[in-house]
């Protein structure tokens, strides 16, 4: 029997493969309130040509659209990849209770792999942070996507 949080991890992985389809870096996110998917997103910054459209920001934006309000206390986010930086600052300020994530990120992850905004005391507002959910399929969706992408740019 799956938990909650395996559950939600996977419709996060379904919104990475649409990422994937579309050439982008398949991560997934989404933003549940009460046990229901209140606002949903992927991976789009190549076909939006915005910096900022990750797959926890497009899941933010989707959540406050929903819920008519800026900031989403009591909101958890399930994004198949560790946050970075960026999504980090945006999931604070959005006052997001608790961030589940599936596979870890050592080149960009901000929540104890590059370092840890998480658990910094000098920043005014914290979400609790979990790590490792569906891990394995995580990765492997990444590491398959980008395998992939070398092999096309070796046969061109």
């Amino acid at each position: 029997m799956s938990s909650p949080d395996e559950i939600f991890m996977q419709v996060a992985l379904d919104l990475a493969r649409e990422a994937g389809a579309l050439g982008e870096v398949p991560v997934g996110a989404v933003v549940v309130r009460a046990g229901e998917i209140v606002g949903r997103g992927f991976n789009q910054p190549i076909g939006r040509h915005d910096p900022t459209a990750h797959a926890e920001v497009m899941a933010l934006r989707d959540a406050a659209r929903q819920l008519g309000n800026y900031r989403l206390p009591g909101c958890e986010l399930y994004v198949t990849l560790e946050p970075c930086v960026m999504c980090s600052g945006a999931i604070f300020h959005a006052r997001i209770a608790r961030v589940i994530y599936g596979a870890r990120d050592p080149k960009t992850g901000v929540a104890g792999s590059v370092c840890d905004l998480y658990a910094e005391a000098r920043l005014n507002h914290h979400a609790s942070i979990s790590g490792g959910v569906l891990a394995e399929a995580c990765g492997g969706l990444l590491s398959a996507f980008f395998v992939a992408r070398r092999q096309r740019a070796a046969t061109s």
